[in-house]
């Protein structure tokens, strides 16, 4: 027998696994979630999960992301607006390339195959994706317009490359931005990171510092955590560059400060390894320790070299630097915890007024000059003793610049967007270098440039795409010489930088996207994803917008209106992972209990914004449940009359539902607490179990057609079953959210509370509105207000209407 096939026997019987492939399989055949591009006679509205990268299998993570999104595009469906909900892959990055290199399997076969097999477990957990916006990353038809982009960074002078020390892991062979290492080690490896100096492509975020700093006012929708973060990494400051001559050289060393106020402070300077000064100013007697020391300094990752616990070391130089308001020399020092990238990659050292440089000092015997007192005056600096310290920076500041040696400058934390990576599957950068032109920006017509297939994935410390012979080798465009191209491929988080707008026009061939939909579409309404992608993602899919809003190929400057950030899934308190062996395969909840009950669970125990420890209780408890509301319809069939109008009656069966669905409108279309619309609708379920309804029973009826509505967007697959059973009208998805009746929010019944004497005696429940006789007699007839009575007259009877009755005796 057809596994989808029940028997008359089994057909009243809850089979949750039948039931969701015969509507996973409907709504595919239907494409039942298609968006209707031309509809405007609504509203539109963008709801989108981060997509995934491919790594073959889904886990409860994803399972939690893309349930949340899932009911909230279907509430937003059911309320009348035009849903745009697609799906993709992130499908560009290193493990592809790993899988390559350890089995033989091609990146794109590899990659392909997890696609398929991840997205046969989005449809069996019943996601209403617009399935026909599908994009890959890693396919010609969308990186072609990822270097279309590269391309309009370029000639907008907003790409770059240039060699600078880089975050390098030897074990993935690549480079790392700042952001992709994680206490010194890679973010995808774990490996330790080390500093390299390498010729890399840069994108010129820092252009748009202060755009982002400003437009993070902008994001109501944001959380405060995720905006602060981002603020941070920014990180603006107010400082002075002030200029200290090197004594005995013609040279000049800029340090940008925070604390000018501490000039007169500064004991001696420290540069980094790096700086390009170091090797005009090493001494003959140094040179071998100060050579040393650079080699050493390029093992450490920024993070370590930064680290506030770790033991601060350092090289002299043999040079001084003269302070230019006290003209007294002080000595230059390397150390490494001084950064190239940062300020001017030099320090002035004021070791009584900074933690860093008083444990340099105190190390190295080096002098120490206190120029601020407890009360946060100035003392011993020269003409400005005396001034509160916040009054000193401004005016230090002015004399400074007055003299010739110094100014203001507004200083940012972030840094440029390093975009060059040393492997094969990625985004070729579209550049060409030619002997006789330079470097070559591949014209448009020309794209995509196509990853080669003859590579060797064994080579080390170079791209794999250097040993393509059909590749490297190449015509100039402009002079149509020889040229050669250039080997390192994109970051990945270029790709997933624009995808959003490529979605709303997935299939256009003669541009990245058209201007018109991504006008009707953006900004995104509701963007849901995981908070460790608040700095890398968010920012750099910021930062592209503002740029393609400057070209005018967008009329937003910010992607996203809202952003949801969900906590992780736990288990038995510890985040899944293989290593623990607390991991949950999706397949197999779905399997045993179906995806309903799946996506009910992982929405039921906490805010979305929390941690969810997955509990197999939990599950099971979750699917009785289910079970529970597919009893409650389908024995009760001959009571449920979906055609009947709404009731005119409005008892308390009526008053629960109306309850129940003002709650749960509140609770999605507000704050997206699913855990209380699950509690709620739970409340309402008891509440119709309890009741003996009669035959065609509209105050039944009504109830059970919003129970069923309510519960939709959570158990799809369940609800349109049992709509179907009933005879409901078309699909239970596209019935229109009912609205509560607020007169209903009031109960017609109130608790009375009886005092004698002032003290509680006794309660009742009564109608509404009883006049001050009809309840003085209640009180005088409760059993337990007579026996504290005891035969006594009342001299004085006070009644609250709705609320107590006092009776005073003697």
């Amino acid at each position: 027998m057809d596994s989808d096939v029940l028997s008359v026997t089994q057909i009243d019987s809850y089979h949750a696994q039948t039931i969701e492939r015969k509507w996973q399989r409907h709504w595919e055949e239907t494409k039942a979630f298609k968006t209707e591009t031309a509809d405007t006679s609504k509203a539109k509205y963008y709801a989108l999960s981060m997509f995934p990268y491919p790594s073959g299998r889904l886990h409860m993570g994803h399972v939690r992301n893309y349930t949340i999104t899932d009911v909230i595009a279907r509430f937003k469906r059911m309320n009348g607006f035009n849903v745009l909900h697609p799906m993709g892959w992130d499908s560009f990055g290193l493990p592809a390339e790993n899988a390559a290199i350890k089995s033989g399997v091609p990146p794109a076969k590899w990659t392909f195959e997890n696609i398929d097999h991840m997205r046969a477990q989005l449809k069996s957990l019943g996601l209403s994706y617009d399935w026909d916006r599908e994009i890959f990353t890693c396919r010609e038809d969308y990186y072609r317009w990822t270097q279309w982009l590269f391309l309009l960074l370029y000639k907008s002078n907003l790409a770059y490359k240039k060699e600078a020390p880089v975050n390098w892991c030897e074990s993935c062979a690549t480079v790392l931005a700042n952001e992709q290492v994680i206490e010194g080690k890679c973010w995808r490896c774990d490996s330790v990171v080390i500093r390299k100096n390498l010729s890399q492509w840069f994108l010129k975020i820092t252009d748009y510092a202060e755009r982002l700093l400003e437009g993070i006012d902008t994001l109501e929708g944001w959380p405060e955590k995720v905006k602060l973060m981002q603020k941070n990494w920014i990180g603006k400051s107010s400082g002075t560059i002030l200029t200290f001559p090197v004594s005995r050289q013609a040279l000049k060393i800029d340090v940008y400060t925070t604390r000018p106020d501490t000039i007169y402070g500064a004991t001696y300077m420290v540069l980094a390894p790096e700086h390009p000064l170091v090797e005009k100013l090493i001494t003959s007697e140094n040179q071998a320790r100060v050579e040393a020391y650079q080699l050493q300094a390029r093992t450490q990752s920024e993070i370590e070299r930064t680290s506030t616990e770790r033991e601060k070391t350092g090289v002299p130089l043999g040079f001084d630097v003269i302070n230019p308001f006290t003209e007294e020399k002080i000595p230059l020092w390397i150390a490494d915890y001084v950064l190239a990238e940062y300020g001017t990659g030099a320090v002035m050292a004021v070791p009584c007024h900074d933690e860093r440089d008083n444990a340099f000092a105190k190390k190295y015997n080096l002098p120490f000059h206190p120029v601020i007192d407890d009360s946060g005056m100035l003392i011993d600096s020269g003409e400005f003793s005396g001034l509160p310290y916040e009054e000193a920076k401004a005016k230090i500041t002015a004399a400074a610049e007055s003299k010739g040696f110094g100014k203001s400058q507004l200083q940012y934390r972030l840094r440029d967007w390093l975009i060059s990576r040393q492997r094969y599957w990625g985004a070729p950068i579209p550049i060409v270098y030619c002997n006789s032109c330079g470097t070559v920006p591949v014209p448009d017509s020309e794209l995509p440039v196509k990853l080669p297939e003859d590579v060797d994935f064994s080579v080390q410390g170079k791209s794999p795409v250097a040993t393509s012979k059909t590749f490297v080798h190449t015509t100039c465009p402009t002079c149509q010489g020889p040229a050669t191209r250039e080997t390192d491929t994109m970051d990945t988080f270029i790709c997933s930088s624009w995808y959003f707008l490529r979605f709303i026009d997935p299939h256009n061939t003669t541009a990245p996207f058209e201007k018109a939909a991504v006008q009707h579409w953006m900004p995104v309404d509701q963007y849901v994803g995981g908070v460790e992608h608040a700095i890398l993602h968010l920012l750099y899919s910021r930062f592209i917008t503002h740029v393609l809003y400057d070209h005018g190929w967008t009329g937003v400057t910010e992607p996203f209106k809202n952003l949801l950030t969900q906590g992780m899934v736990l288990k038995d308190g510890a985040k899944m992972s293989k290593s623990k062996g607390n991991t949950v395969d999706p397949d197999e909840v779905f399997k045993v209990y179906g995806a309903d009950t799946a996506r009910f669970f992982i929405l039921s125990d906490s805010p979305p914004q929390n941690d969810f420890d997955w509990k197999d209780a939990g599950v099971e408890g979750c699917y009785k449940f289910l079970k529970r509301v597919w009893r409650l319809v389908v024995d009760n069939r001959a009571s449920i009359n979906l055609a009947l109008q709404p009731p005119i009656c409005k008892n308390s069966v009526y008053q629960q539902a109306h309850q129940t669905l003002h709650g749960v409108t509140q609770d999605i279309g507000q704050e997206f607490q699913f855990n209380t619309v699950i509690s709620k609708i739970r409340e309402l379920v008891n509440a119709l179990s309890k009741t003996e309804p009669e035959a065609n029973d509209p105050t039944f009826s009504h109830a059970v057609h919003i129970l069923l509505v309510l519960l939709a967007p959570i158990a799809p697959h369940m609800t349109e079953e049992l709509w179907q059973k009933l005879e409901g009208q078309g699909s239970i998805h596209e019935q229109p959210w009912p609205k509560a009746d607020l007169d209903a929010l009031v109960s017609n019944t109130v608790e009375i509370v009886f005092q004698v004497n002032g003290k509680v005696r006794g309660r009742a429940q009564t109608e509404r509105r009883l006049n001050k006789s009809q309840l003085e007699q209640l009180a005088l007839q409760n059993e337990q207000v007579q026996k504290f009575m005891d035969g006594k007259p009342a001299t004085k009877v006070i009644v609250v209407p709705d609320k107590l009755v006092n009776i005073v005796i003697a």
